[in-house]
Order: structure tokens, then sequence, then C-alpha cells
């Protein structure tokens, strides 16, 4: 028999205990002091799980914090990848209003941080378009400006492949 099978069941027993003596005891001035006594009893009884639960210290806190940090960290990736893809976006529009259409950025960065880095950018030039206006144009150093434009980072770390 478990622990919680046998408190319910030792509860029970003094319930039908203090039932059995109240109904076979005469009504008078001792009534009150047994029924006392039985209440205590059951007060005993019922609380005497606790010092048992209270060396076990169950810390509620951590089962809780362990579900919030996963549900943080997953809204933590959520707005990093909104972010990065948004800045695509802006990017790849700035330079189609350079006249540099066709060309696909990829951004790198640290994703899963709450303070997000962009770590690396590649460039892919393989599909763009090269017509009369941008013909005599410096191709990536219009990227590269274009880019730091919105985003802090050394050239080093703008890749290109054309």
């Amino acid at each position: 028999m478990n622990g919680i099978s046998a408190w319910l069941l030792s509860i029970a027993g003094v319930s039908v205990l203090s039932v059995v003596v109240d109904i076979l005891l005469p009504k008078g001035q001792t009534e009150k002091y047994i029924k006392g006594i039985f209440a205590f009893v059951m007060i005993l009884v019922i609380i005497a799980p606790l010092p048992k639960l209270l060396k076990a210290e169950i810390n509620f806190n951590e089962i809780f914090q362990k579900e919030e940090i996963k549900l943080q960290e997953d809204f933590i990736y959520q707005q990093n990848q909104n972010k990065l893809t948004l800045l695509k976006k802006e990017i790849e529009s700035d330079l189609k209003e350079n006249n540099l259409d066709g060309v696909e950025v990829s951004i790198y960065g640290d994703i899963f941080s709450d303070e997000m880095q962009i770590e690396k950018i590649f460039v892919d030039l393989t599909n763009l378009v090269i017509n009369d206006k941008n013909q005599h144009i410096d191709i990536e150093k219009t990227v590269i400006e274009t880019i730091q434009k919105y985003v802090l980072l050394e050239k080093e770390k703008i890749e290109f492949n054309e």
C-alpha cells in the first residue's frame, strides 16, 4: 500500500470511528470534549505526511522555471529569426533600388542569444542581372556599403559568391 492510499485510509478510519463514537455516546457534557478530541486527531491525521514532504524539499519554482526558460528560449529564437528575415528583405530591397537586381543575401547570427550578434553575411551574385545602369559600378563596394548601412559588420565578414 503506497503512502497516499494509507493516508486516505487513515482519514476515512478516523472519520468512521468518530461517527460511531458520536452515535454511541450519550448526549451530555462529555460529548463536546469527545468531539473536540476527535477533531484534534483528525487534524493530526491530515497533516501527518507534511514532515515527509518538507524533508523531500519539493521545489515547485524549479519545475515552473524550466518550462518558463524553454518558453523564453523559443520566444527569443522566433524574434531573432523574424529580425534576420526582415533585415534580409530590407537589404535586398535596397540593393534592388541601387539597380542590383537578383542579389540574394543570407545572414548568419546567434539566434538563440537574447542579444543577437550577426556573425557573417553571405552574398550570392549568381543571379545578378547586369543592365546598362549598373555596368560601370563596383558591385562589391556597393553591396558592402548597402549592408553596412543596416549592420555594423567588418568587410571581412561579408563573403561573396559570384
